[in-house]
């Protein structure tokens, strides 16, 4: 006999029998002992690998009530419920649930009526469906009869008492012991158990809207990992939506009760791993030093993206694998969403926002224009003078040929078209026919001079899909020209609404490809809006408004709080710095008064010259007038607005540029949170809000109230 068992014997012999007058709670049993049972109510739970080890997470209540109405009908051995906001389908024949949009593996789903505590994080762990039924008659059985102390033996042997419905315990067997031991294997340690889902302590969520408003794929950056917890573009892409879903119900509240709005759905789209299944990894493996081998790892996984994109070889495959993947995800988005009426935005992080920028930098409209950039500024005109025929002769240090190509009538373009007979013909030697052979056919091929253009599709629907020789826009020469990499870039069967670019190095790479500013009237052939979002101290972020207007400087755009104010070590900082500017121009006003008054009456030649003086001086300072004027009988001035910075079309006229307010404790060290601050944007509130807001904005729907 267990001691758990023992002590309550002792303690039911020790306790007073009760009054025949009394009526007792196994009297009540006795009385209606069939009405008090009522049937456990089920949860349907899915298993996910989290740090090497199994965590069984609970579906929502919606989803969880749609499985559950489909296991009622008798027919779930074919039956597939789409769950997740259609992100992920379950089998319930298998019992498996599979991810719909992206790579993943499979995992385990089951009906959970009892749990059990477990060891390590004291999470409640389900039972299998089979021995929660076992478990589930015998408590039945109990509270019918009114007989507890039920003893049941696990699949893996190990024993569970239900001593009465509110201590109910799974023991699990010593360590070492066997069934040859003297130790039972109920006398190891005890574990809790449950009935029911509502008797553990477990996030259960409603549910999303069933409406989708919008749909924004996310391109991540370089490396298989997104943040400091080493988790993947879907992880991190699962926060932000889940952020938004919550910032919806509190700033789109009026909104979501009209029922003008649902959700924004969030896709993650995924390079990095076929980028790297193509071998290149066991290439570099053999070239990698041994020593400081996590470092080398850690290089080629993630710093190494940055040099495959600027390789033509593996930059083809990593555009061509955003945009398929893009197309691809939209395409079966559709099929599952037949209903979709909404718009399509992009968003990139890092070297991801890049790759976006480039690809739409060389779209095409989608109305049947050959070319739709006839029309529209070149974001690479200004590339600072173009140097001339007689230029670049000199830079070959051939300056004396340019009289024959002048007489010729022969400029760079014409050049470029010669053969070495033609050279020969005009009388130039075969050491400078070389040299400017070799010169002005590798500019030739870089400009990408006489490159065939494809036509474009006539639209960018489920019906009009470009065929794959249609696929890719032939490339610009101008976009070669300043050292952009020469590959085809695919075209998107879309277009999208807004650009958002999260930490984006967009800037850096222009600069470096030699582009001196963007032209104020670009725009993207297929995108409207364009929004970089960055944190002051990230190291990676770079600003694009100075090189739409070089000439002005210009603060960015402050993002506000999503509580709606600044926070506060921003406001204290504001505030401190004018208190500092009004005692420094009221001490200094203060003590040119006293001056002034112990200076005139004694000394009036003093006085006489001091006024002279103060008439060939400049006049003060409007913060220093009030010091020497009564300030009640001039009134204050009014502050006069600043006017709008234009920052060019890039964002259809709007700011490009926003950056974030720090945390107080990241404004102490900016260097210790600099890796933190580039991979902050995924669970960033003032991000999310920014990205629904602009969204929203273009269909007409606004915020509850305008924050400052």
């Amino acid at each position: 006999m267990s001691s758990v068992e023992s002590q309550q014997e002792q303690s039911s012999q020790s306790d007073p029998s009760p009054s025949p007058n009394s009526c007792s709670s196994f009297e009540l049993l006795d009385m209606d002992a069939g009405s008090l049972y009522e049937p456990v109510s089920p949860h349907w739970f899915y298993c996910k690998i989290i740090d090497s080890k199994e965590t069984w997470i609970p579906f929502n209540s919606q989803d969880s009530q749609q499985l559950e109405e489909a296991y009622s009908s008798g027919k779930d051995c074919n039956t597939i419920v789409p769950t997740d906001g259609g992100r992920y389908d379950v089998h319930l024949g298998e019992r498996m649930r599979y991810a719909v949009y992206w790579d993943e593996l499979a995992s385990e789903v089951r009906r959970c009526t009892w749990f059990y505590k477990g060891d390590k994080d004291n999470k409640y762990v389900p039972y299998s469906e089979s021995f929660s039924q076992v478990l589930e008659e015998t408590y039945m059985l109990a509270v019918t009869l009114d007989e507890w102390k039920k003893k049941l033996e696990s699949p893996n042997r190990e024993i569970i008492i239900l001593h009465n419905p509110k201590l109910m315990v799974h023991y699990q067997p010593v360590a070492g012991s066997d069934e040859w031991g003297s130790a039972p294997a109920e006398q190891g340690r005890p574990r809790t158990v449950k009935r029911g889902v509502e008797n553990i302590s477990v996030d259960i969520h409603c549910g999303e809207p069933l409406q989708i408003d919008h749909l924004v794929f996310v391109v991540h950056g370089i490396g298989p990992a997104c943040d400091l917890r080493f988790r993947s573009i879907v992880q991190c892409v699962n926060d932000f939506r889940s952020v938004s879903l919550n910032l919806l119900q509190t700033h789109f509240k009026k909104a979501q009760e009209n029922q003008q709005i649902g959700r924004v759905e969030f896709l993650p789209v995924n390079w990095h791993s076929p980028l790297h299944s193509t071998g290149v990894d066991v290439d570099l493996q053999r070239i990698t030093l041994p020593s400081i081998n996590r470092l080398r790892h850690f290089t080629n996984d993630t710093i190494l993206d940055v040099f495959f994109y600027n390789s033509p070889t593996y930059c083809q495959t990593i555009v061509d694998t955003v945009a398929s993947e893009m197309n691809r995800i939209y395409i079966l988005f559709l099929q599952r969403n037949p209903d979709f009426k909404g718009s399509v935005s992009i968003a990139g992080h890092s070297l991801g926002s890049l790759i976006l920028f480039d690809i739409l930098t060389n779209q095409k409209d989608s109305l049947g224009d050959t070319d739709s950039k006839k029309d529209l500024p070149s974001i690479f005109m200004d590339q600072g003078d173009t140097p001339t025929l007689e230029e670049e002769l000199r830079k070959l240090q051939l300056s004396e040929f340019f009289s024959i190509f002048e007489k010729e009538k022969i400029d760079k373009e014409a050049l470029a078209l010669c053969t070495d007979k033609d050279l020969q013909e005009m009388g130039i030697p075969l050491g400078p026919r070389k040299k400017i052979l070799n010169y002005f056919r590798t500019r030739k091929n870089s400009m990408g001079v006489n490159r065939p253009t494809p036509q474009s599709p006539a639209g960018a629907n489920m019906s009009n899909i470009p065929k794959e020789s249609e696929f890719y826009s032939s490339t610009n020469g101008l976009d070669v020209g300043i050292g952009q990499v020469p590959v085809k870039y695919p075209r998107l069967i879309y277009k999208p609404e807004i650009f958002f670019a999260f930490g984006s190095p967009i800037g850096m790479f222009l600069t470096v490809r030699g582009l001196k500013r963007i032209d104020p009237n670009y725009r993207f052939p297929t995108c409207k809006g364009f929004f970089n979002i960055y944190h002051p101290f990230d190291p990676v972020a770079y600003r694009i408004e100075p090189m739409v207007v070089p000439g002005a400087e210009f603060e960015p755009m402050l993002i506000p709080h999503h509580k709606g104010r600044k926070r506060m070590h921003l406001e204290l900082r504001e505030g401190l710095t004018r208190m500092s500017m009004d005692l420094k121009n009221n001490l200094l006003g203060s003590l040119r008064m006293a001056w002034k008054s112990f200076t005139r009456a004694p000394y009036p030649a003093l006085q006489a010259s001091e006024t002279a003086e103060e008439t060939e001086a400049e006049p003060e300072s409007n913060s220093e007038k009030p010091s020497d004027v009564n300030t009640e009988e001039n009134p204050v001035p009014v502050k006069e607005e600043a006017p709008p910075i234009h920052v060019g079309m890039l964002n259809g006229g709007q700011r490009i540029d926003y950056v974030l307010q720090e945390k107080p404790i990241e404004s102490f060290n900016e260097y210790l949170f600099a890796l933190q601050s580039h991979l902050c944007y995924w669970e960033s509130e003032d991000t999310v809000l920014l990205v629904l807001k602009e969204i929203y904005q273009t269909q007409g729907i606004f915020l509850d109230q305008p924050l400052q």
